[in-house]
């Protein structure tokens, strides 16, 4: 019996598998502790216990997984999540490990509504909170058990402290039953050279003593558990420049949430941000952040790219990626109503506030600002945003096309902005009416797919005869075999996460700008 998931990085091999049983039992509301007080306190204490114990395991390792354990360590001592938690406590009377996992699980929810990127950071939440309340409940925390010889991995999901501690000599494959593209499942097994299959359901009850794993076609199948493995291939080599063979430029910049990402980013090389979610600030508030906190989180992110340029999206939000203090009330279809830019129009005075911020913070820390909005479906949208922006002080404007209409009217839109950038993961979702998230129409959300490549090269072409600038900051640009076909149809720019650049900028060093368009 064959399975079928998500392949994020390529390879063929096969061998014993190993399976992770990361789930921890869901821990009890009562009995009420004896000590309320005392029973909140006890929460800081485990979370400063875990968050020391992922540090120490950060500062063991480098690259890209010391990067994922110092952002889990700072998700395990998040002041936003503690305080839920002790306040639980305090105000509902329970036991801290259920507080904990109640006051985790309402963060999950919202970011699984966010969808995309931010839904698959669910994941490293659920990790956090495992091991608080294995902590707190005196459990050896979950994990991946010690491996003594080369398996497959297998897992519902694997957490980013599992998968940033792994030894690629004993890890043929990773298999996940759940996840994505951006996973950090996908993210670091395509750093370490893992073939990796995400989204593959049924995996876990699969028969057999090993598995086979081809990571290129997405594909899982039983095997007799010997080991079959091809020589790894050494990491990609890259200067720092996005070029292609003859000199044409394709700059590679990177997206980023967090202010560490942002350093790992610049540590990685980046040329510059092609992506900042602001959106990432606001998720643990209550009420909308003053402009004096938006413009400190910001200037946090932005400052490893002083002197660089960076393009700031505003608040990507909605009714499908819920704020506290945004009630936009119930949506029949969230994916197809009041989001992004269409937030806005109703409160002006949210994006002006905001616009505000991020000015302020490009001052602070010196970097080239460009500001984008996203969900624009039309040329009018566009030109009321380009002039908003502009009357707050920014010089560069311009906006996501991840709307098929938008990739359609791209002349038009030009005409009213500086730039435009194409989301592929929620364009792809559009045009193929195929949820992103969904591991069962995933097929349909491939970037090779010939329908987006051609609105891709429509939108190119526009922004060619306009004379500006069009970037892809989607899941498609972190694609080394994609990167080549993106530039041989106009694009001009490439945004991803940081493990994808050497990756990417070895595929376009290979390649001269004819190749690159007989490719497209």
């Amino acid at each position: 019996m064959q399975l079928s998931g998500v392949g994020v990085s390529p390879g063929r091999v096969a061998g014993p598998r190993v399976v992770v049983v990361a789930d921890l039992r869901e821990p009890a509301s009562s009995p009420v502790p004896d000590d309320l007080r005392a029973e909140a306190g006890k929460i800081g204490s485990a979370a400063e216990s875990v968050a020391a114990s992922l540090s120490d395991r950060a500062r063991s390792v480098s690259g890209d997984a010391r990067s994922v354990l110092e952002t889990t360590a700072a998700m395990a001592s998040d002041p936003a999540l503690l305080a839920s938690a002790e306040k639980r406590v305090l105000d509902g009377s329970l036991p801290a490990p259920r507080a904990v996992w109640e006051a985790a699980g309402e963060f999950m929810t919202a970011l699984r509504a966010a969808g995309g990127y931010m839904a698959e950071r669910a994941a490293d939440v659920a990790d956090v909170r495992d091991r608080i309340v294995a902590s707190l409940s005196g459990l050896a925390p979950p994990g991946v058990p010690e491996l003594t010889s080369p398996s497959v991995l297998v897992a519902r999901d694997l957490a980013p402290a599992d998968t940033a501690g792994l030894d690629p000599d004993l890890v043929l494959a990773l298999v996940t039953e759940e996840g994505g593209p951006t996973s950090h499942t996908a993210i670091l097994a395509r750093a370490l050279g893992i073939p990796a299959v995400v989204a593959c359901a049924g995996v876990l009850g699969l028969a057999g003593p090993g598995l086979v794993v081809d990571g290129s076609a997405g594909t899982v199948s039983p095997s007799d558990g010997r080991v079959v493995a091809p020589a790894r291939t050494s990491r990609p080599e890259w200067d720092g420049v996005g070029r292609l063979a003859d000199g044409h430029r394709v700059k590679l910049l990177t997206n980023v949430g967090s202010a560490s990402d942002a350093r790992a980013a610049a540590a990685a090389g980046a040329e510059g941000i092609g992506l900042f979610r602001t959106e990432f600030c606001y998720l643990s508030a209550t009420s909308e952040p003053t402009e004096s906190s938006q413009r400190a989180a910001y200037a946090a992110v932005l400052e490893p790219f002083a002197g660089k340029p960076v393009v700031v999206r505003t608040l990507d939000a909605g009714s499908d990626k819920p704020l506290a203090f945004l009630d936009m009330g119930a949506e029949p279809n969230p994916a197809l109503g009041v989001r992004g830019l269409r937030i806005a129009f109703d409160r002006p005075d949210l994006l002006d506030r905001q616009l505000t911020a991020i000015v302020a913070a490009a001052a602070d820390t010196g970097v080239e600002l460009s500001v984008m909005a996203p969900m624009v479906a039309t040329a009018a949208e566009a030109a009321w945003f380009a002039s908003r922006a502009r009357a707050a002080g920014i010089g560069r404007v311009g906006v996501m096309i991840e709307i098929p209409a938008a990739a359609l009217c791209a002349a038009e839109i030009l005409a009213e902005v500086d730039f435009v950038s194409l989301g592929t993961n929620d364009l792809a979702q559009y045009v193929f009416a195929a949820d992103r998230q969904l591991g069962a129409v995933a097929a349909l959300n491939d970037p090779h797919q010939p329908a987006l490549l051609r609105l891709v090269g429509m939108v190119a072409e526009a922004g060619a005869a306009a004379g500006k600038p069009v970037g892809v900051c989607g899941e498609a640009a972190a694609d080394p075999a994609l990167a080549p076909v993106l530039a041989g149809l106009g694009v001009t720019s490439l945004s991803m996460n940081a493990v994808a650049l050497a990756g990417v900028g070895a595929a376009l060093r290979a390649v001269d700008l004819a190749a690159c368009r007989a490719l497209a």
